[in-house]
């Protein structure tokens, strides 16, 4: 926490983990603070002693709130659901609940890790794209099947939950990686409504503190 007391959010602007907290914070109203962790500059800044000695993994998110500091967005997301349980972003019915758990656990466990700047590097520049697009496309033909059975207006029902707070950043990625999402109606009809959402849109990559003039909107 700083001096006024105000969480601290260690975030890149391109980052879909990141992405996923500030989703979280904004619907839960809570004020915080950020401060950018450059993963490209100076040879990746998370890899600093500073930031090492608040993260070991040397990833970002990590959020200082309450006196602690919490890494991994789905368990900062969780936390802040049991401390500021309103809007709820985990259904009560605990059948929709663990259709919840399970999409954010496909898309945080299943897609996001395989495309990852991380494991981008080890792959070698030639292969990166292609790479890229089949660790997604892997995951989007589960997750579109999925989706299927448990979307209403959302992901899970007709209310955003901690699903949609990670569907979102994924789409972007896919986009960024040249995936043609047409191919997935329901996850694109989706994302579509979830986009228009004001907290969607106030921590859109494009609009964060350390995001390059160049791709500001």
């Amino acid at each position: 926490m700083t001096e006024s007391g105000k969480p601290i959010l260690y975030s890149y602007f391109r980052s879909s983990c990141s992405w996923r907290v500030r989703i979280a914070l904004a619907l839960k109203g809570i004020d915080y603070e950020t401060v950018p962790i450059n993963l490209i500059k100076d040879g990746g800044q998370q890899f600093s002693k500073d930031f090492q000695a608040l993260n070991p993994m040397k990833q970002v998110p990590a959020l200082k709130i309450d006196g602690i500091t919490i890494h991994q967005s789905l368990a900062i997301i969780e936390y802040l659901e049991e401390t500021r349980p309103t809007p709820r972003l985990l259904p009560q019915d605990p059948k929709k609940r663990a259709s919840v758990r399970m999409i954010s656990d496909l898309i945080a466990g299943g897609i996001q890790p395989l495309q990852n700047l991380s494991v981008l590097k080890q792959v070698g520049e030639e292969f990166q794209l292609t790479w890229a697009q089949n660790a997604i496309i892997s995951g989007f033909n589960a997750l579109e099947q999925i989706l299927q059975s448990t979307a209403g207006t959302y992901c899970v029902g007709d209310e955003v939950t901690m699903a949609d707070l990670c569907l979102v950043p994924q789409v972007a990625n896919a986009e960024r990686f040249k995936v043609d999402c047409t191919l997935y109606p329901t996850i694109s009809s989706i994302n579509k409504r979830l986009l228009v959402l004001e907290a969607f849109q106030v921590t859109h990559p494009c609009r964060q503190p350390d995001t390059p003039t160049e791709l500001r909107a």
